[in-house]
């Protein structure tokens, strides 16, 4: 069934349209409709405390436009001056456009669609907008197996502290194995020792280097050599 507002302007229209929002949200019932765009632009400001319906039904309608048309607008007004120069005929239809407004909810319950048919360039901006927003995969980096032998000052060294010795040296991404004692001769034996490391974070000859035959390690540890380096 139709509904007719006139003089949305005056008290007398606000007064018709808070008696006909009694009880309801909006225009058309509890869901915002292009019937309320229709309404919304023929009230000029926001309703006083005299018409509490329609003040409510205006600031609901306001918050969904802001969220869809998010910009920061600087209000405009019409003046009677445009307006006195249109043809007789021009000016009466205008007249009776802005004095009454036909709502027919029992034929038109669809929604107003603010921004139209989506079409694929606007589906493929919003992809890339997405994927721009996740944030890069970072690459995982690779790992290293590797042997070291690592050799005694001499048959008298503490192999078990020499074990410890070696042991102690922690870096991140050095990750030590299982070790085993392999005899060289005359007595003396050498350590060879796993080890499992992230190539971005340990370098094998920096470790031998400047850890293991660096003081104070080489308190027990001669040299050492790698026997084995395998990419994981």
């Amino acid at each position: 069934m139709a509904v007719t507002f006139s003089n949305l302007h005056t008290d007398s229209g606000l007064e018709s349209l808070d008696g006909h929002l009694s009880g309801k949200t909006y225009v058309s019932g509890d869901q915002f409709t292009k019937d309320d765009i229709k309404v919304f632009g023929f009230v000029l400001e926001k309703p006083g405390d005299n018409f509490p319906n329609a003040a409510k039904w205006y600031d609901a309608v306001s918050s969904h436009l802001a969220t869809s048309f998010p910009g920061n607008a600087q209000g405009v007004r019409f003046s009677g001056k445009a307006a006195a120069k249109l043809d007789a005929s021009a000016e009466d239809d205008l007249n009776k456009d802005f004095q009454k407004v036909s709502l027919d909810t029992a034929e038109d319950d669809d929604d107003l669609d603010l921004f139209g048919d989506e079409t694929e360039e606007d589906k493929k901006a919003a992809e890339e907008r997405e994927a721009a927003k996740k944030p890069a995969k970072k690459k995982e980096s690779g790992k290293s197996s590797v042997l070291l032998d690592v050799k005694p000052w001499d048959d008298e060294t503490d192999m078990k502290k020499l074990e410890e010795a070696v042991r102690s040296v922690e870096m991140p991404g050095l990750f030590w194995g299982a070790s085993k004692l392999v005899a060289v001769g005359y007595g003396i034996k050498k350590l060879q020792i796993m080890l499992t490391i992230v190539d971005d974070l340990v370098s094998v000859d920096t470790l031998i280097e400047e850890c293991l035959t660096a003081e104070p390690r080489d308190e027990f540890i001669q040299s050492c050599d790698i026997v084995a380096f395998n990419k994981i």
